[in-house]
């Protein structure tokens, strides 16, 4: 990626969002205090009227919510395996029901608190004679290949623990159980139901993802006609593992 963004002239930023690694918490984060302070953080490195934003994963609220609350401002946006949540108005009773009866039953548990009891979860998280997530715990059954072995191997050689300890600088609660309830809480928009926005929006999703189901992003990318879908076939959550991807997601965003 960094031989190509050098070709591009593409000026990529990082940060931590509130409540991760050396960020002040903000107990009120929402899907659109996420987007604000995006906004916010590109006013102050003078990043001009417009900007592109790239999510992965559990981040990618803040693309929704930049989509929802300045799009005026976006000249370009991407989503690598969002993560969808269970009780978004826009999808069918049936369908989310028997993507979320899917999961792990502890995930299940930990999903239904973050969304219905969102002030019991640190201490849902902490205790340990109820089921909690397997999501935060790292052991996830991951049907894809590649991801298994990724994530064996970041084990193995000390980086997950090295990047969790880095992340929940500010504890746990307000980096990992803060997001658990902003993604899985009660939005007030419903994705499906956004209007076309003035830039384009790519996202790509793999077809082995344990972690996000395939048949829920695939009924998103149905509703909302404008978004560009980009399926990827035998190929799981961890896509930053997937050779060239980071390349193809510049070149589609910038040419």
């Amino acid at each position: 990626m960094q031989k190509v963004a050098e070709e591009l002239g593409v000026y990529m930023v990082g940060f931590d969002r509130a409540g991760y690694g050396e960020s002040d918490p903000n107990p009120a984060r929402s899907v659109r205090s996420a987007a604000l302070d995006m906004e916010e953080l590109a006013d102050a490195l003078g990043l001009g009227d417009k900007f592109y934003v790239v999510g992965f994963s559990l981040r990618c609220h803040a693309v929704w919510g930049a989509l929802r609350h300045i799009p005026h401002r976006l000249a370009g946006a991407a989503m690598l395996a969002p993560v969808v949540s269970y009780w978004w108005p826009g999808f069918p009773a049936d369908l989310a029901a028997e993507a979320y009866g899917r999961q792990a039953r502890r995930d299940q548990w930990a999903l239904r608190v973050s969304h219905h009891a969102p002030g019991i979860l640190h201490w849902w998280m902490d205790q340990r004679w109820l089921p909690t997530s397997t999501v935060v715990d790292n052991t996830t059954h991951l049907p894809n290949k590649r991801d298994a072995e990724v994530r064996r191997a970041l084990a193995a050689d000390g980086t997950l623990q090295r990047k969790r300890e880095m992340a929940t600088q500010q504890g746990i609660h307000e980096s990992y159980y803060r997001d658990m309830t902003v993604m899985f809480g009660k939005w007030e928009f419903d994705p499906m139901g956004l209007p076309e926005p003035p830039c384009p929006l790519h996202l790509w999703q793999g077809d082995e993802d344990g972690l996000v189901p395939v048949v829920l992003q695939r009924h998103v990318a149905g509703k909302l006609g404008w978004v560009n879908y980009h399926e990827l076939p035998g190929t799981g959550n961890f896509l930053s593992a997937v050779p060239g991807l980071g390349d193809t997601v510049l070149r589609t965003l910038f040419c």
